[in-house]
């Protein structure tokens, strides 16, 4: 059986100042992830490929270059050896270009930031760099996504126009991003109309995200994440350093 790799969410706001909390807690789970499966192998630090689909309709190369520069911020803070590729998939030909396919799937932790969240599956389902992120997740490797990114990692996420199919690397959850924001607006209601039955909602502030390790979910960053178990409308509040049970 293939050891699955660790999943993280991202509630937005990444690589912005205050997302020092959840970089490094990220990095860390990477690094003890690459070194376990690395087995007294040449250690070349972690690899680390940005994947920037999300912002395919944006900046992609602008939000590859921030999130590049952060990791080797926090890497060179926090004692890490890092090396980071752009896995630039903002298209059907990039999406299945085998070296950029090759990109992700030799990662430690494939990233993906935000954006447009139709762009994560409509560029990652049934292409070549979708089949090398589950790949890399077969193979115990981290997967990130943050906003958009993380919508995308579920089963379903949703757009202004409607529910869409997610990738399914999490399962029997929606993410709710920018939640500092969202908790403001009757998001559940307009959610709900749309969204398949039996599913909770997990909403995580700007710069705060939850990453799936030893069996749980570890919150890490400076603001909060909120489980909304199907059919609650009271969320379980847990903040940095908590654990959150949420479906596997």
């Amino acid at each position: 059986m293939p050891v699955m790799g660790p999943i993280a969410l991202h509630g937005g706001g990444e690589f912005l100042p205050g997302d020092e909390r959840f970089l490094d807690a990220l990095l860390a789970v990477t690094a003890e992830s690459a070194q376990a499966r690395a087995q007294g192998g040449t250690w070349e630090g972690v690899r680390i490929a940005i994947v920037p689909a999300a912002a395919g309709r944006g900046s992609p190369d602008r939000v590859a270059a921030m999130a590049a520069g952060a990791f080797e911020e926090r890497a060179r803070v926090c004692g890490h050896l890092v090396r980071i590729g752009v896995a630039r998939v903002v298209d059907a030909a990039s999406a299945d270009d085998p070296d950029i396919a090759e990109v992700i799937e030799s990662a430690d932790l494939a990233y993906l930031p935000g954006g447009d969240p139709d762009l994560v599956p409509g560029l990652l389902a049934s292409t070549g760099a979708g089949r090398a992120l589950a790949a890399l997740h077969r193979r115990g490797a981290v997967i990130a996504g943050a906003s958009a990114g993380a919508m995308g990692l579920a089963d379903w996420s949703w757009t202004s126009e409607g529910g869409i199919r997610g990738l399914g690397f999490v399962h029997g959850l929606i993410v709710v991003p920018h939640y500092d924001d969202v908790r403001r607006m009757a998001w559940q209601t307009g959610l709900e109309k749309v969204a398949p039955p039996g599913l909770g909602y997990l909403g995580l502030d700007e710069r705060t995200g939850v990453i799936a390790v030893n069996g749980g979910w570890q919150v890490a960053g400076e603001g909060a994440a909120y489980w909304f178990q199907p059919g609650s409308t009271f969320p379980i509040i847990a903040r940095h350093g908590d654990r959150l049970e949420l479906p596997d």
